[in-house]
């Protein structure tokens, strides 16, 4: 048996080895991270993504040109899929709602 042991196999049940025993190790190695504490994963992921919006709405290189409240200009269509702009704009207020 080569590789990384897979804990849990099912995908949507994997994010629960947080709360088992031992915790949970990103990519199965527990030096590089080692999450016992879904107040502690939580809190980081809410640091780094507030230090990354914050960049990006005090004018950081994805957010030149854009409305500050709201996605859009080049990052949104990266793929060009809404050619008509009645058609992008629609896309723009489903992924606010969604």
């Amino acid at each position: 048996n080569n590789g990384t042991p897979i804990a849990e196999p099912v995908w949507f049940k994997a994010g629960a080895q947080i709360f088992a025993d031992g915790g949970l190790d990103y990519l199965g190695n527990p030096s590089l991270v080692h999450a016992q504490s879904i107040v502690a994963t939580l809190i980081t992921q809410v640091v780094l993504m507030g230090l990354v919006e914050g960049y990006r709405i005090n004018g950081g290189p994805a957010g030149e040109g854009l409305d500050k409240n709201y996605p859009g200009g080049d990052y949104f269509d990266p793929l060009g899929l809404a050619d008509d702009p009645d058609t992008f704009a629609e896309l723009k207020v489903k992924e606010i709602k969604n």
